[in-house]
């Protein structure tokens, strides 16, 4: 059974804590997939509390971490301050047993200051980025991403990111298909990539049906399988390409070709887990043009192939797939 430890201490922001606990918690996966556990680990197992007043007790200590498969660590309460010994040396004693340690927003501090991070890529709030250059100068810090995923060790921006990086790592570990679930259920956006742009005044579309982008979206998400350009996008939109692409930017937070890979990767997925549909029918359906596309595609943002993640994510037989899956 996979564990999840989220690590809590004194002065923690509340909506923090629950970030994990409501992605990971709530939604069990179904009976093809394998329980999981939610265990908040606190120093000495003893209440805390948090920045609101109210304390929390859990009745689960640091030393679980040693059992968990992921160790989470939600926003550190001051970054200039380092966490304290008992706190990192439990994290590194679970990265020792293979945990996968994961810092949300100022809990990237905490992760740094047990020095995993070291020459290694991350993601924080863009407000302390520059305090954390300063602490740590040796960690590659990416400023503008949502969340960066280095395998055993993750990272990830401010508030809304970190529910990203949650829905993120369930999706990567039980597919698309619970992960855009949980999603609907908390009501934020299915998939957000880690390379999006933090500093964006909207994390989502307007949702005046009204409004021409959104329209765009909508019909762009509907004709994901034509051949889509920057051009035809925007004279749907009614705007000319320099407003429009300044637009999507403004909105979304990233390239108008980043967002249709993304949406199209998504779709795929989604396919994948729930029919029997070739993979070079999918492709075709999903505007990749050809099986070998999708497969770079996969590889690159997914590290797997469309035939393996078939077989992960849909336990349903399939026909006949194609060889280059």
């Amino acid at each position: 059974m996979d564990v999840i430890a989220v690590v809590a201490f004194d002065q923690i922001n509340p909506f923090h804590l629950s970030v994990p606990c409501l992605v990971f918690g709530e939604e069990q996966p179904s009976a093809e997939l394998p329980p999981c556990e939610i265990r908040v680990c606190t120093p000495g197992a003893k209440p805390i509390v948090t920045t609101a007043g109210f304390t929390v007790q859990t009745g689960h200590g640091l030393d679980e971490l040693a059992s968990a498969t992921t160790v989470i660590v939600p926003s550190w309460y001051d970054p200039e301050r380092a966490a304290p010994k008992e706190i990192t040396d439990a994290i590194l004693g679970a990265h020792e047993n293979g945990a996968r340690i994961v810092g949300l927003c100022l809990g990237a501090f905490v992760v740094a200051d047990t020095g995993l991070l070291r020459n290694r890529p991350a993601a924080t709030h863009w407000k302390w980025a520059d305090v954390f250059a300063r602490r740590f100068p040796d960690v590659r810090l990416n400023q503008e991403a949502l969340y960066v995923d280095d395998g055993d060790i993750v990272t990830s921006a401010g508030t809304t990111a970190a529910i990203d990086t949650c829905l993120h790592l369930l999706r990567r570990q039980h597919g698309a298909e619970l992960a855009n679930r949980v999603a609907r259920r908390i009501v934020a956006p299915p998939h957000r990539d880690g390379g999006q742009a933090q500093f964006i005044e909207h994390p989502l579309p307007p949702t005046d049906s009204a409004d021409p982008l959104t329209e765009t979206l909508q019909w762009t998400i509907e004709h994901l399988g034509e051949h889509l350009t920057v051009d035809r996008l925007a004279a749907h939109a009614l705007m000319s390409r320099r407003t429009f692409t300044r637009t999507f930017r403004k909105v979304i937070g990233t390239s108008v070709a980043q967002w249709i890979a993304t949406q199209r990767l998504a779709m795929a997925q989604r396919l994948l887990e729930t029919t029997d549909l070739t993979i070079d029918h999918i492709a075709t359906l999903c505007g990749y043009g050809s099986p070998v596309t999708m497969r770079d595609q996969f590889w690159k943002s997914l590290a797997t192939t469309p035939s393996t993640y078939r077989r992960t994510f849909n336990p349903r037989p399939t026909g006949p797939a194609a060889a280059i899956g």
